[in-house]
C-alpha cells in the first residue's frame, strides 16, 4: 500500500474515533490540501478515496485542474487576490476565503457572467495574528448582511478560520470554541443566501481538538502529502 493511501486510511480512522468521542454522528468532510504537490500524487489520494481538494494559488488549480485522474470537488482556501477571481469561477466549487466587500463584489460579477452562484465561506481570523488573513469575529454579522443584501450571485454556506500553530494541539481549543461559537449565531439567522452549512477548521497539527469543538470540514496536507517544501 502506498504512503499517501495509508495516510489517507488513518487520518480517515482518526476522524471515525473522534467522532465517536464526541457522540457526534454527522460526518466531516475531509480535504486533502495539494499545495505543491504534483499530479501524480493528487491522482494517488483520489484513487485513495479523496473527494476533496484544497488549493491555495489560482496558478496551481489552473495547472492541475485539467490534469487529475477523477471529479473533484475543488476548494480555493488561500487568499483569493480580485484580479484572478475570473481564472477559477468556473473551477472552483467553494471559495473559504471571502473575507472582503470588494472581493464580494468581483465575485459576484463573475458568477453573474457565468450565470451560477458561488459557494463561499466567510475567513475568519480567529488569532488575530497580522500574518492570517480574514475578517475580526465582530465585523462578521455587518458583513454577511451585507453580502446577502447586495450580492444575489454569492451564497454564503459557512466560515473558516486557522488556530495559530501550537506545539500542543489542545492550546488551540479556545479559538474553535469562538468561531463555532459565531457559527451557532450565525446560524439563527435567516438572511437570503446564507445557510450555516460548513465549519472548516482544523489542519494536520490540530484537526482533531477542531472536531471536537465542532469543525465539520478539515484542511489536511501534510498529514495526507508528508512534508513539503513551500518556497
Amino acid at each position: 500500500m502506498s504512503q499517501i493511501k495509508t495516510n489517507i486510511e488513518f487520518v480517515n480512522e482518526e476522524i471515525k474515533k473522534t467522532l465517536n468521542k464526541c457522540e457526534r454522528n454527522d460526518d466531516v468532510t475531509l480535504i486533502a490540501v495539494s499545495k505543491t504537490v504534483g499530479v501524480e500524487q493528487i491522482n494517488e489520494a483520489l484513487d485513495s478515496g479523496i473527494e476533496n481538494l484544497g488549493e491555495n494559488k489560482v496558478q496551481e488549480v489552473e495547472k492541475k485542474h485539467p490534469n487529475v485522474s477523477k471529479k473533484a470537488v475543488w476548494h480555493l482556501i488561500g487568499t483569493l487576490q480580485t484580479n484572478k477571481v475570473k481564472y477559477i469561477i468556473k473551477t472552483i466549487d467553494l471559495i473559504h476565503s471571502l473575507d472582503r466587500m470588494p472581493l464580494a463584489k468581483e465575485i459576484d460579477k463573475r458568477a453573474k457572467e457565468n450565470d451560477l452562484v458561488m459557494d463561499c465561506l466567510i475567513q475568519v481570523n480567529i488569532s488575530l495574528e497580522d500574518s492570517k488573513h480574514g475578517l475580526l469575529a465582530e465585523d462578521v454579522m455587518a458583513f454577511v448582511k451585507e453580502v446577502s443584501l447586495n450580492y444575489n450571485n454569492i451564497r454564503i454556506v459557512g466560515l473558516m478560520g486557522m488556530a495559530p500553530f501550537e506545539a500542543e494541539p489542545e492550546q488551540t481549543r479556545p479559538y474553535f470554541k469562538k468561531l463555532k461559537s459565531l457559527f451557532d449565531e450565525l446560524s439563527s439567522l435567516a438572511l437570503e443566501n446564507v445557510e450555516m452549512k460548513y465549519l472548516s477548521m482544523g489542519m494536520t497539527n490540530d484537526y482533531k481538538i477542531a472536531i471536537e469543538e465542532g469543525s465539520n470540514m478539515i484542511r489536511v496536507g501534510t498529514g495526507i502529502f508528508g512534508e513539503r517544501n513551500y518556497v
